[in-house]
C-alpha cells in the first residue's frame, strides 16, 4: 500500500470534492481518499504507480499538484459513520429557502435574493448528488451530475441575463425591506446548517467542507443585507444588481465544475 499526497489549489467545498471522488472512483488501484479541504491536502491510499491517478487528476483543472509518494504500510480504513439524516436535513433546509428566496425574490424584483435562491439550490444538488448517488455506479453518478450541472448552468444564465437587462433597460426599484427580512431569515437557516454540521463533531472530510460551504453561503446573505440596505440609502437598484450578478457568476462557476465530469 502506497500513500500520495497532492496539493489541490482549487479545491474548497464539496462540488470539489464531488468532482474528484467520481473522477478516481473508476481507478481500481485507489482504496480511500483522505481529503483536507482547509489545507487543500488529497491523500490518497493506492497500490501501484500514481502516474494514474495524477493524470484523471490533472484533467479537472483544480490546480493540482503531487506533493511525494511513500509507503503507507499496513493500512485498516475505519467504517464512514451514517451521517444520512444530518445530510438530509440540511439538503431540506437550503431547498426549502430556494423555494422561499425564489419567490420573494420576484416579489419583490430583488436579483439578489434571486441569485442567492439558486445559490442555495446549488447546495441543495451537491448534497443531493452525495446522498442519492450513494452506492451507485460511477456512469449514474455522471448523468446526476450532468443533469444537475447544465440545470443550475441554466438558471444562473436566465438570471444573468435578466441583471443585464434590467441594468442597461428601464431600472427597476426592488423592495429593501423585503429583501433585508428575508435574507437575515436565510443567514438564520445557513446558522441553523453550520450549527448542525458542527454539532456532529466529525473529523470526516465531507463533513468539514460542508460546514466551509454552508460558512460561505452566510456570506452571500450578508452580501444582500448590505445590499437591500444600499438600495435604501442610495436609491438606486444597482447595488442589488451588481450582488445578483456576482453570485450568479459563483453558481456558473460551480455548474462549469460539475459539467467537466
Amino acid at each position: 500500500m502506497k500513500k500520495t499526497t497532492f496539493k489541490i489549489s482549487k479545491m474548497d467545498c464539496p462540488s470539489e470534492e464531488n468532482l474528484i471522488r467520481m473522477k478516481l472512483e473508476g481507478l481500481g488501484a485507489i482504496k480511500s481518499l483522505d481529503f483536507d479541504i482547509p489545507q487543500r491536502i488529497l491523500q490518497v491510499f493506492h497500490e501501484g504507480d500514481s502516474h494514474e491517478i495524477a493524470q484523471a487528476l490533472d484533467k479537472l483543472n483544480l490546480g493540482s499538484q503531487l506533493v511525494n509518494t511513500e509507503d503507507a504500510g499496513n493500512v485498516v480504513f475505519a467504517k464512514a459513520r451514517n451521517q444520512r439524516k444530518l445530510l438530509w436535513a440540511v439538503l431540506l433546509i437550503n431547498f426549502a429557502f430556494f423555494l422561499i428566496e425564489l419567490t420573494t425574490g420576484f416579489i419583490s424584483k430583488s436579483m439578489g435574493l434571486v441569485a442567492d435562491s439558486l445559490d442555495m439550490l446549488a447546495d441543495a444538488l451537491v448534497y443531493a448528488l452525495s446522498l442519492f448517488a450513494v452506492g451507485g455506479s460511477l456512469i449514474r453518478k455522471q448523468r446526476i451530475a450532468k443533469v444537475a450541472g447544465y440545470f443550475q448552468l441554466i438558471l444562473a444564465i436566465l438570471g444573468f441575463s435578466e441583471v443585464l437587462r434590467r441594468f442597461f433597460g428601464v431600472a427597476t426599484m426592488p423592495d429593501f425591506t423585503l429583501m433585508i427580512y428575508v435574507s437575515v431569515f436565510a443567514l438564520v437557516g445557513n446558522a441553523a446548517c453550520l450549527y448542525l454540521l458542527q454539532k456532529s463533531k466529525s473529523k470526516e472530510a465531507h463533513m468539514q467542507a460542508s460546514m466551509i460551504f454552508t460558512s460561505n453561503d452566510i456570506i452571500i446573505n450578508l452580501g444582500v443585507i448590505v445590499a437591500g440596505a444600499l438600495v435604501h440609502w442610495l436609491k438606486s437598484g444597482v447595488p442589488d444588481l451588481i450582488i445578483g450578478a456576482l453570485v450568479f457568476i459563483l453558481v456558473v462557476q460551480g455548474a462549469l465544475r460539475i459539467l467537466k465530469l
